[in-house]
């Protein structure tokens, strides 16, 4: 992927990130947490462009579970009303690993799935080791459940360590290496234009890479995927805002992605599309 890809016009995926695991309603009224309001906001955010949905999922109080039947009950609503590509996070601070397995175990198994490549620090007391034994294990699952890896990259190091892994596991991922490049606060990348540019520069052959901002860098970050040639991942998990002091719905926030792709002469790729470019 390149400012080539960018001349080209090649179809650009947006992923909706609806709801994470870290806020609920309590940071905005629009965030969603039941399989039903889930859902709902998938449906919208299908229409207005997007073509992957990452998904966690939550208990009837709003606390983050990655407990299988949760998740089936989720992926089985965002299914039945949408063509989406699902896509599970295995992602967690603290959590056992075991249980990072878990939301690869649904019937059928997600499309695709987060797989974090190394340590990151979030809050005040908690750290997500993410060792490399976790990530090749949770990676055999994948290959094995035929789920295609999204290969989280928080900051520089985790890109060396996905060069580290098509060394030593080779066999775990497929062509195109599909890549989210994270940029924000603590232990993501800083978010300016000079470290994009170097993530990017860096990334192995045959990859594909998402851009991913928290907050404010969400807008700014998503037009320079958009002309490096990337793909966007936009949705209140990152960003409940879409202006200063403006509460977003992740709706808007990839309506928004949608048509600043447009503006620069980029197709929003389709489910069917996506599906194609990632090799699914």
């Amino acid at each position: 992927m390149s400012y080539e890809a960018y001349q080209r016009g090649e179809p650009v995926i947006i992923t909706a990130a609806l709801t994470g695991g870290v806020h609920g309603k309590e940071a905005s009224q629009h965030l969603p947490e039941t399989p039903e309001e889930v859902a709902e906001a998938a449906e919208a955010c299908e229409e207005a462009g997007a073509s992957v949905v990452h998904l966690h999922a939550r208990k009837e109080n709003g606390e983050r579970t990655f407990e299988r039947e949760r998740f089936q009950e989720l992926t089985e609503a965002v299914r039945e009303r949408t063509d989406l590509i699902v896509q599970h996070s295995t992602g967690g601070t603290g959590a056992p690993d075991d249980l990072r397995h878990e939301p690869l175990r649904t019937d059928p198994a997600p499309d695709m799935a987060s797989l974090d490549m190394g340590p990151l620090n979030r809050y005040q007391h908690l750290t997500s080791e993410n060792t490399r034994a976790l990530v090749e294990a949770l990676g055999e699952e994948m290959r094995e459940r035929g789920i295609k890896p999204e290969v989280e990259v928080f900051n520089g190091g985790h890109l060396n360590e996905v060069h580290g892994l098509l060394d030593r596991r080779p066999d775990l991922l497929e062509e195109p290496y599909h890549t989210t490049l994270i940029f924000g606060g603590g232990t993501t990348a800083m978010p300016t234009p000079k470290n994009f540019l170097n993530l990017i520069e860096h990334l192995p052959e045959g990859a594909t890479f998402n851009t991913l901002a928290f907050g404010p860098h969400q807008l700014p970050f998503t037009a320079m995927g958009i002309v490096f040639g990337g793909h966007v991942r936009v949705g209140l998990e990152d960003n409940r805002y879409f202006r200063q002091g403006e509460l977003a719905t992740n709706e808007q926030l990839v309506a928004r992605a949608a048509t600043l792709a447009e503006t620069l002469e980029r197709p929003v790729a389709s489910p069917d599309e996506a599906r194609e470019i990632l090799g699914l």
